[in-house]
C-alpha cells in the first residue's frame, strides 16, 4: 500500500463517519462505517479511533452524526444533549475530545447541515495544523542538536493514525526526514496495546523511515548508552504550568533524556493545551481494564484473579521537558 492511505483515517461520507480500525492493524487493514453514537463511542472506548487529535475530529464529526441521528430518529433537544455528553465523556484524559465536541455542539441550534460543515472545518484544521507543528517541531530539534543525521527516540503512536495529517511527534520525525536530518527511529512498543508496534512501527514502514522497536523497559537504558539525540513524544493534555500527560511509559524516557543531557520534546497542537487544568495533578488519568495487562491477543498471561495498575497515561513534570512545539509557539516550561 502507498502513503495515501495515511490521508484516510477518519472522514466523513453520506451523513456517517468511515474511519480505520486501528485495533486491526498492523495485519489488516479494515475501514469501519460508524453511522450511530453508540458505535462511535464504542469506537472510541476501545481505541478503535485513538490519539488525542483524532478524537478530537471524531468527536466533532461525532456531533454532526448525533444531529443525523437525531433527525432519522425524531431525538428532542434533550436527547440529542445527552448524546452528545456521552461521546465527550467517552475518554477522560484527552481534552481535544471534549473541546470539539463543545466547539461543534455550539451550532446545533442551527441544523444538522451547519452541524456537519462545521465538524469538516475541524478535520481540515486539523491537518494544517499537524503540518505547521512538523515543521517548527523540525527547526527546534535542528536548532537543538545540529543538522544531524538524528537518531530520535519516540513513543507510543503520534502520525497520521493519532492525528491526521503528518501528526504531531511522528510529523516531526517526518518533517526531518524531508530535510535530510534523520538517521532512524527507535520506537518503544508501548504496553500494554502495543501502540509502538503495531501502529507507529506500520507507519513508519509505510513512510519508507528506517526504524527500530525497543521494548519499554529498555527505553531509558538504550537513551543512556547514547542511541537516541532526542526524545520527541506526543500529548493528551498539557496543563497550564506545562506538566503533561502522555502513554504510560513516556515519564521514564524524560527522566533518562534529562541524565543523558538530551532534549525531551513534546508535540502537540494548542488545542492540546488546558489553561483550565493548572498542573499535573489535576488531570484525570485513565485506569482501564485488568485484562489489557493480564491477558495477550486473549489468552491469559497472568494466574487468574491477578489485579492490574492500567494507567493508560502518566504525567511529565514540566522541569523534565526541553520545549512544546505546537502549531503557533514553541514553549519552554
Amino acid at each position: 500500500m502507498g502513503n495515501d492511505v495515511l490521508d484516510d483515517v477518519i472522514g466523513w461520507q453520506d451523513g456517517q463517519i468511515v474511519a480505520i480500525d486501528q485495533t486491526a492493524l498492523p495485519h489488516q487493514l479494515s475501514v469501519l462505517r460508524l453511522t450511530t453514537v453508540d458505535q462511535l463511542v464504542d469506537a472510541i472506548v476501545r481505541l478503535v479511533v485513538r490519539g488525542a487529535p483524532l478524537l478530537g475530529v471524531a468527536g466533532a464529526l461525532g456531533v454532526a452524526l448525533a444531529a443525523r441521528q437525531a433527525e432519522r430518529e425524531g431525538w428532542d433537544a434533550e436527547r440529542l444533549e445527552a448524546e452528545v455528553k456521552r461521546i465527550a465523556d467517552a475518554r477522560p484524559t484527552a481534552v481535544n475530545l471534549r473541546r470539539e465536541v463543545l466547539t461543534v455542539a455550539a451550532v446545533l441550534p442551527d441544523g444538522a447541515d451547519t452541524v456537519e460543515a462545521a465538524a469538516l472545518a475541524v478535520r481540515d484544521t486539523a491537518i494544517e495544523v499537524s503540518k505547521r507543528l512538523s515543521e517548527r517541531g523540525a527547526d527546534l530539534l535542528v536548532a537543538e542538536c545540529g543538522a544531524g543525521p538524528l537518531k530520535v527516540h519516540t513513543h507510543c503512536n503520534t502520525g497520521a493514525l493519532a492525528c491526521l495529517g503528518w501528526g504531531t511527534a511522528l510529523g516531526v520525525i517526518r518533517a526531518l526526514r524531508d530535510r535530510g536530518a534523520l538517521a532512524h527511529v527507535i520506537a518503544d512498543e508501548t504496553r500494554p496495546l502495543l501502540q509502538g508496534s503495531r501502529l507507529t512501527a506500520w507507519e513508519l514502514g509505510q513512510l519508507g523511515i528506517e526504524h527500530y522497536l525497543a521494548a519499554d523497559g529498555a527505553g531509558p537504558f538504550l537513551i543512556s548508552q547514547g542511541q537516541s539525540d532526542a526524545v520527541v513524544v506526543g500529548a493528551d493534555r498539557v496543563a497550564a504550568n506545562g506538566d503533561t500527560a502522555n502513554k504510560i511509559g513516556t515519564y521514564p524516557l524524560a527522566l533518562a533524556a534529562r541524565r543523558a543531557g538530551i532534549p525531551f520534546v513534546v508535540a502537540a497542537p494548542e488545542s492540546t493545551i488546558d489553561e483550565a487544568t493548572a498542573t499535573g495533578a489535576d488531570i484525570p488519568l485513565e485506569l482501564r481494564a485488568d485484562e489489557e495487562v493480564t491477558s495477550f491477543q486473549g489468552t491469559l498471561a497472568a494466574p487468574r484473579g491477578t489485579r492490574a495498575l492500567n494507567y493508560a497515561f502518566d504525567v511529565t513534570p514540566a522541569d523534565l521537558i526541553t520545549a512544546i512545539v505546537t502549531e503557533d509557539r514553541v514553549i519552554r516550561p
